[in-house]
């Protein structure tokens, strides 16, 4: 069974789906960029938007009925190599914020740009909803 999940009091995603969970347990995030619920961007910042970009992430977990810590991957599109470098304790302070210390494998690719302009970082997840809780 593959189901889309979208939380409740976001607005409607138009042509994708924020995530896809299959047989209730397996989450595949789409690329989450740093708006918020209304599709607004508050932050001009990188570490804002990746803040915000996070934070949709686990919005969308949650609303899969997992948790944070049930996430296994997450593949980071930077615009701005140079700033993730220069920014790294603030990057790593919004990510605990977050995310806590769960450090799921990972992976960071530069890219010329992201299909919504303002966008400085896009993430996409996978999640386990439930494994974390059953294994702990």
């Amino acid at each position: 069974m593959i189901e889309a999940v979208n939380p409740p009091d976001w607005e409607k995603p138009k042509g994708y789906a924020n995530g896809m969970l299959v047989d209730g347990q397996r989450l595949y995030t789409g690329g989450q960029i740093g708006w918020n619920k209304d599709q607004v961007f508050e932050h001009k910042d990188f570490v804002g938007q990746l803040e915000q970009t996070l934070a949709n992430i686990a919005a969308i977990v949650r609303a899969a009925g997992g948790e944070v810590t049930d996430i296994v991957r997450l593949t980071w599109f930077i615009t701005d190599k140079k700033e993730y470098m220069a920014r790294q304790k603030d990057v790593g302070a919004a990510y605990r914020k977050i995310l806590g210390r769960h450090f799921p494998s990972m992976s960071v690719i530069v890219v010329a740009g992201l299909i919504e302009d303002e966008a400085m970082v896009e993430i996409e997840a996978t999640a386990e909803i439930g494994k974390s809780q059953k294994d702990a």
